[in-house]
Order: C-alpha cells, then structure tokens, then sequence
C-alpha cells in the first residue's frame, strides 16, 4: 500500500495551543516527576536504614538549595498530578466537559497547585 493513500496525522505545530494541552503534556511530566522522586525518597530511607554517618550525608545533600529545589519540585509535582487527577475523576463521571468549564478548571487545577505547593513549604519551614 502506497503511504501517499494514508491520511497524515495533524502535528503539534499545526494546533493553537490552548491550556488543556499544557496541562495534559504537564500531567505526563509530573507523573514521571513523582516516579524519580520517589527514588529520592527511597534513597532517604535506605539512608535512615544504614546508619546515622550516610543518613546525615543524605540529608545534608537533600537539604542544601539543590535537594531544596528538588523537593519543591517534587511536592509541585505531587499536589499538581492529584488536583489534575481530581479533574479527570469528574470528567469520568462525566463532569466538567464544556470548553469553557475545561478551561477554567485547568487554571484552577495551576492556582491551586501553586497555593498547596507554597502553603506546604511555609508550613514545613517555619517550623510549625
């Protein structure tokens, strides 16, 4: 069969980007986001498992501005992957599926991450 005759699939550069397909490209992201995280976190553990010498390392590594950086990006990747799932759970009992509804609800799914997100970490670093 001739590949001339086959209907060409539209590409990415072809759509208008619109804010339900960043967030369904930031959905996949953060989905492998939280799998490398949790290897942190088991690197952690293993850590507290070994001993207090390398459970220091760890943590002195996981502490400075990097592993700083990389837990919040971790927590960012966390609270957006359930708000976004939250969403899909609505639209699989067939909620939310009006264009402007969609899109509302994706920018709500984007403040809301950003408040827990923010909202963990004054919590966590202030001690309280």
């Amino acid at each position: 069969m001739a590949a001339g005759n086959r209907p060409l699939s539209p590409h990415l550069q072809v759509y208008r980007w619109q804010i339900t397909m960043a967030m369904s490209i930031l959905h996949r992201m953060t989905g492998v986001g939280l799998a490398l995280g949790l290897l942190l976190l088991t690197w952690w553990l293993a850590a507290a498992a070994s001993g207090p010498e390398y459970f220091d390392l760890v943590h002195a590594i996981m502490g400075s501005w990097i592993g700083r950086l990389i837990l919040l990006g971790f927590t960012g990747s966390l609270f957006f992957h359930l708000c976004n799932g939250i969403r899909h759970l609505l639209w699989d009992v067939g909620l939310g599926f009006e264009i402007e509804t969609m899109e509302r609800t994706a920018y709500l799914v984007g403040f809301v991450t950003v408040l827990l997100t923010l909202g963990t970490f004054l919590v966590g670093y202030s001690g309280g």
